[in-house]
């Protein structure tokens, strides 16, 4: 099978699969705050990774890209990207890498938004040289590193060997001149590997965690003989979230998973995000009612955003990071099990009350 029917088989499969909801953010609740001493018309919604500024912790996260026809679901992206401020990844370009002539399938992103924020994307297998062409491809800001093990474990016809990655990586870091930032695919990320990934100079971790598309599950479906436990596979969101709290630095952890609106996008800030990545649920707004309709789903995201920041006093993107949460259920029992500590996220608040 050639890459761009793989890749129009990944949208059609994603679409019709869904996502499964269960990122773990039911497990996490607000504590109300009586006194929030807020006002909406007072809410920033700015944000920072690593050294890119941010109008909105909202990210169209990578999606597809590699074929004649994903370049009007890139178009579509691009174009309410632009509408709305906030940035974009394209999907893997390695397609466009190996066949030149796919790689308007990714360009177009930059043409419907010539002034954004916008991130390449390619796997840990990439050189440098790969890494340079992908950013030159779209003229980005940010080059995304994949980390999908067991999306090709599952592939029919997938890479078999991970050895080396941390140190492909490291090359990679050095080999290019924007901010570099590894993400999950959906299996999640453990505190151990983000930190290793920091030490090599990586910008900021997407933790990725299960909840949202599963590749998984994707991939089962182009099989004749499903490998199906691996369907269940990985970290919740909320798990994966908690695992890299002690090991990134504020600033440089990006939420995604399954994040489906603004209270679910609030958790995983207040889980120590200071951006979320959606992909999922606006594939679904574009494909089924139109650009316009994406830009309102990520205008509403922002707005839910702005009334949970208002209920639990935060006037800032990094006051939301500090606002007090209990974690139960599943995702207490997973941190029980692994040492991380979660009382401590109950007992801060956003905004100290001598303020």
């Amino acid at each position: 099978m050639t890459r761009r029917s793989r890749k129009l088989d990944h949208v059609r499969i994603a679409l019709a699969t869904g996502q499964s909801g269960r990122n773990g953010l039911d497990d996490v609740r607000f504590v109300h705050n009586p006194l929030p001493d807020t006002s909406l018309s007072h809410i920033s919604l700015t944000t920072r990774i690593g050294d890119l500024d941010m109008r909105s912790p909202i990210l169209i996260n990578a999606m597809t890209g590699g074929a004649a026809e994903t370049a009007e679901i890139n178009e579509g992206l691009g174009r309410a990207a632009r509408e709305t401020g906030v940035a974009m990844a394209v999907g893997s370009q390695m397609a466009a890498i190996r066949d030149p002539s796919l790689a308007g399938s990714y360009a177009v992103a930059r043409r419907a938004n010539p002034d954004g924020l916008l991130f390449a994307n390619l796997g840990s297998e990439a050189t440098p040289e790969q890494g340079r062409r992908a950013v030159e491809m779209i003229e980005a800001n940010a080059l995304q590193i994949h980390l999908n093990v067991v999306q090709e474990l599952v592939m029919p016809e997938g890479d078999r060997s991970f050895e080396g990655a941390l140190g492909r990586i490291e090359r990679i870091v050095r080999g290019v001149d924007v901010p570099v930032i590894v993400k999950e695919v959906g299996f999640g990320m453990t505190g151990d590997a983000a930190a290793r990934l920091l030490s090599v100079g990586v910008s900021a971790i997407d933790c990725g965690g299960k909840g949202g598309t599963n590749f998984s599950r994707i991939e089962n479906e182009r099989r004749e003989r499903p490998i199906a436990w691996f369907d269940e596979w990985g970290l919740s969101t909320a798990e994966s979230l908690l695992e890299c709290g002690a090991h990134v630095p504020a600033g440089r952890l990006i939420g995604s998973g399954g994040i489906r609106g603004g209270l679910e996008a609030a958790k995983a800030i207040a889980l120590g995000a200071a951006a979320v990545g959606m992909a999922g649920a606006l594939l679904r707004a574009l494909r089924e009612s139109g650009v316009e309709a994406l830009a309102d789903a990520i205008r509403e995201t922002e707005r839910e955003l702005r009334l949970v920041m208002a209920a639990v006093g935060a006037r800032t993107v990094d006051e939301l990071r500090r606002a007090p949460v209990v974690i139960g259920g599943e995702t207490a029992a997973w941190c029980a099990a692994r040492g991380i500590e979660i009382s401590k996220y109950a007992r801060r608040e956003a905004r100290p009350t001598s303020e």
